[in-house]
């Protein structure tokens, strides 16, 4: 009980201290005081509203350096009108600050619907990235000139020691716990040339480190607006490129990153002088190459370490990067490059409480046959079928007036849902000769934005559901969407549900679009961890 009374003390004291700092600024307390979500630090941050009904952001940090550093770079970037908040009152130690208030909308929250779609960004959303990436030069360029370089934490520049720093987190949080074979001095050798590498170039840029969706905030018009930029630093522009789109759980599509490179390099030249595209992209995929690391090896020390769901999620999705980059680029770092393949290769990347794998103690779970009955069920649960694996999900789309589809497994159907409720392209000439696959009618379901939330709560019902079966060793699971036609909303619907699924699970999933005589089977995938519960 005594950490939390001790943290409920701290809290109290920091709302004290922030009152204060208010009442110094505003000449009056503040009527209403709200402390929001954390982020990944240990700032903390409130928002306090005065009696007019405007609000501010206070802020109580843990670390003066790093709180000099966003309050000078901040004054900075605002001098210079650059769209980040402006700070408008500091304490003397520098621990508590007031900040302009930017809203609750980020970028992340609302392209929510394109990633969780699996990367089916619509309009409006790829819109909302195009304006943050052509944004982007302007803080990197014009955020660096004039800019007091001694201020930045932890240190002033990007460099070889910092890259290796990086690499080594990778070898020692993400490497080593995966249980993988190597030869330590054959890759510090190929780390080596790797940093010398990405030094060559001297980058004479902001480099904002932690640029992505998270910290982009949008106005009520959508202006975005940059936040979270304490660790910058003087380095080369390609990094933050690389850290933005290829993010693991954003899931761009190719044909998506190359349209925001395309944006970006054309911004970029309003700025500096650019080398060519092809020089350009070469030095991208590099960074995009060490950024996969650098995460893979925060992933490694939040999920294997420290036991976070989230990021043991995201790991299979940073490793589909790393596989893509491996098969598309020829790295001159030829042991690198053999031993990232073999990891590639892993049946598994995350450590399951039930499987043969190694825990960051260093030892071992007990080997279990993720088919086999959990006896934690309890006796209640078992059956007959339990314990027979592996699981298979068969997905459809049909039309109501032809009939729900049977169920082929006899074990007595499974979901059906009705798509009826949401707007119908069909409706209109340009899409009737269409189905849910065109991207036409893609497009005009996602710009409107009711089938979205639809498959929001079906995804939820649906991974409980996929999850439970697999931990039973259940084989059969059978999902259903029916509209008027069978050819537009459930056939986008089904086949959403059946990517999600085999994405997530990797499990063999078929899908049958019954109407339009299409079928698909996305086969088992051994590169994509199955959940134990």
């Amino acid at each position: 009980m005594q950490p939390k009374k001790h943290f409920l003390l701290a809290s109290a004291d920091n709302m004290k201290q922030l009152t204060e700092l208010y009442r110094q600024w505003n000449g009056t307390e503040p009527a209403t005081t709200e402390q929001l979500p954390g982020a990944g630090s240990n700032r903390a941050y409130y928002r306090l509203t005065g009696r007019d009904g405007r609000s501010v952001i206070g802020v109580v940090g843990t670390s003066r350096d790093e709180d000099h550093a966003f309050i000078t770079l901040a004054r900075h970037f605002t001098k210079r009108k650059l769209p980040v908040p402006e700070v408008l009152a500091v304490s003397d130690d520098e621990l508590r600050y007031l900040q302009q208030d930017l809203g609750t909308r980020s970028l992340y929250d609302v392209i929510r619907g394109g990633r969780e779609a699996g990367g089916r960004y619509n309009q409006k959303e790829k819109e909302l990235l195009r304006r943050t990436i052509r944004e982007l030069p302007n803080i990197q360029i014009r955020g660096a000139r004039g800019l007091d370089w001694s201020c930045c934490y932890p240190q002033p520049k990007f460099n070889a020691d910092s890259v290796l720093f990086d690499l080594n987190y990778f070898k020692y949080c993400f490497l080593k716990p995966t249980d993988i074979d190597f030869h330590e001095l054959k890759l510090e050798a190929n780390f080596r040339l790797m940093a010398k590498d990405l030094t060559a170039e001297t980058g004479t840029a902001f480099l904002y480190r932690d640029f992505q969706a998270r910290n982009v905030m949008l106005s009520r018009d959508d202006k975005p607006y940059f936040i979270d930029f304490q660790g910058g630093r003087k380095g080369p522009f390609y990094y933050d490129l690389a850290s933005f789109l290829w993010q693991a759980s954003a899931r761009y599509p190719d044909r998506l990153r190359r349209e925001l490179i395309a944006d970006y390099y054309d911004s970029l030249r309003n700025y500096t002088e650019v080398p060519s595209m092809q020089h350009f992209t070469e030095r991208l995929h590099l960074f995009v190459l060490f950024r996969t690391l650098q995460v893979l090896g925060a992933y490694g020390f939040r999920g294997y370490f420290e036991r976070k769901k989230h990021f043991i999620e995201s790991i299979p999705p940073a490793i589909d990067n790393l596989r893509q980059m491996l098969s598309e680029n020829d790295f001159p770092y030829p042991y690198l490059v053999e031993m990232l393949q073999r990891l590639t290769e892993l049946p598994q990347f995350a450590p399951q409480e039930e499987s043969k794998v190694k825990r960051a103690d260093g030892y071992r779970t007990a080997e279990t046959n993720v088919y086999e009955a959990n006896p934690k069920d309890g006796p209640a649960t078992f059956s007959k079928y339990d314990g027979k694996g592996p699981l298979v999900v068969r997905v459809y789309s049909f039309s109501y007036h032809k009939g729900i589809p049977e169920d082929e497994s006899g074990n007595g159907g499974g979901y059906v849902f009705d798509c009826r409720s949401t707007h119908n392209p069909g409706r209109y000439e340009p899409y009737k000769q269409l189905t849910g696959l065109d991207e036409p009618v893609i497009r005009f379901l996602e710009d409107d934005g009711e089938i979205l939330t639809f498959l929001d709560s079906v995804y939820r019902l649906a991974d409980a559901h996929v999850a439970r079966y697999l931990q039973r060793g259940f084989t059969s699971l059978m999902f259903c969407f029916g509209c008027t036609g069978g050819q537009h909303r459930s056939v986008y619907s089904a086949q959403h549900l059946a990517e999600h699924i085999h994405r997530k699970f990797g499990i063999e999933v078929r899908i049958c679009h019954r109407e339009q005589n299409i079928t698909q089977i996305l086969p088992h995938s051994t590169t994509v961890t199955q959940p134990s519960s």
